[in-house]
């Protein structure tokens, strides 16, 4: 067992050359900083207007949460789509047909297989019969929030189907997707580093209006975007009352009965979550309710209590026993109401993150949003937490 990444392990992930770091002063029209999901749709959109670019990582592209999440593509925010409407009204709607309009996006530009539209699988607590009381009573109230969710779709008209099957009972949608992110993340970077200046291994120490300081250089650029979720709270302090760092941990098996998880699957209201892949090896994440405390940290090493649940979990999606080969974690950021922050900090400078462990679809519509927001004064959707006050309003 190792503390690697497992999706790191495909080959065409263990293969990436890299890319140099920030050989010293650059002057550019944009800069983005992170290279993730978020990142690197802003770097597309500066480089589809025109302008010359400048993109900056602190690790390795995807080498943050970016890459280290569950591979779903889901459409919506954080919140359930019914919670979603309950909270923000309408926006809440827009934002998902948004997010399937990037699973769309994505679908047409990564090579065929690399994005599985396959759906996925809202199930009332985890497959299995329910071990004691307490779960089987959470299993029957989780039940009827998913029939609320499921009423919420067919409102809207959004594909939705009841299911009940060989993992328990649920919803499934179709419309969702899975995906090794740290392929994805590379495949876009791949496409984009002969159009724009990316480089990997350049922490940014400072961003101030105009500059972005790392310890190999400074970039110097009219528009800004910072694309960084966890920790987003450390780099821009003037939002650590609006977003906050947590960890999120996840684990990989050795390959299981293959097609056991047909798409994505969730249970536990969301907490507890799994893939697999076409080999049958099991990505597993959640837990992170039951050590909410301990959670909210900065730190990105799997802990022992955790990782048991996880494995729990794991166990209970494979239907049998499972061999864990990696174990990870990483650091995502979180907002009250779970809306996404879209916000300028600086003249000249936007921040995105927030993405309370949504960010694979709902990082690349805010980035985009705030590049229109800098290079043609449009305010973002109000699904997206422009100001102070947006966040307080939840």
């Amino acid at each position: 067992m190792t503390s690697a990444v497992g999706w790191d392990a495909h080959p065409l992930v263990a293969q990436w050359p890299g890319l140099p770091s920030l050989p010293g002063d650059r002057h550019v029209d944009a800069c983005v900083v992170g290279l993730g999901a978020s990142g690197l749709a802003a770097v597309e959109a500066f480089v589809e207007r025109g302008l010359s670019v400048v993109g900056v990582d602190a690790g390795r592209v995807a080498g943050a949460a970016a890459g280290r999440n569950g591979g779903f593509l889901l459409g919506g925010g954080a919140p359930f789509l019914h919670d979603a409407i309950a909270r923000w009204g309408d926006a809440a709607v827009d934002l998902y047909r948004a997010t399937l309009a990037e699973i769309d996006r994505l679908e047409a530009v990564l090579r065929p297989g690399v994005l599985r539209r396959v759906g996925s699988l809202r199930l009332a607590g985890l497959p299995g019969d329910p071990r004691d009381d307490d779960e089987a009573a959470d299993r029957e109230r989780e039940a009827k929030d998913i029939a609320a969710h499921a009423a919420a779709l067919r409102d809207c008209r959004i594909s939705v189907e009841d299911y009940d099957g060989e993992l328990g009972t649920g919803i499934y949608l179709r419309d969702d997707a899975a995906v090794n992110p740290a392929l994805r993340a590379i495949e876009l970077a791949a496409r984009l580093e002969h159009r724009a200046e990316l480089y990997e291994q350049s922490r940014v120490e400072r961003v101030r209006p105009g500059a972005v300081s790392t310890a190999h250089g400074t970039v110097h650029a009219q528009v800004i975007v910072v694309a960084v979720d966890g920790n987003l709270d450390r780099l821009v302090p003037r939002l650590s009352d609006r977003v906050r760092t947590a960890r999120l941990q996840m684990l990989a098996t050795a390959p299981t009965r293959p097609g056991r998880l047909p798409c994505p699957v969730y249970g536990r209201w969301g907490y507890d979550y799994a893939q697999q892949d076409v080999d049958g090896r099991l990505y597993v994440g959640g837990g992170r309710d039951r050590f909410v405390q301990d959670e909210w940290t900065a730190r990105d090493d799997p802990t022992p209590g955790v990782q048991e649940h996880i494995e729990h979990v794991a166990a209970r999606m494979a239907g049998a026993p499972v061999t864990v080969t990696h174990r990870w974690a990483a650091s995502v950021g979180f907002t009250a109401d779970g809306r996404a922050l879209c916000t300028p900090v600086d003249p000249g400078v936007v921040a995105v993150g927030g993405y309370s462990g949504t960010g694979n679809l709902v990082g690349p519509v805010a980035a985009r949003a705030a590049v229109a927001l800098l290079l043609d004064g449009r305010w973002p959707s109000r699904y997206f937490a422009v100001t102070a006050s947006d966040s307080e309003r939840g």
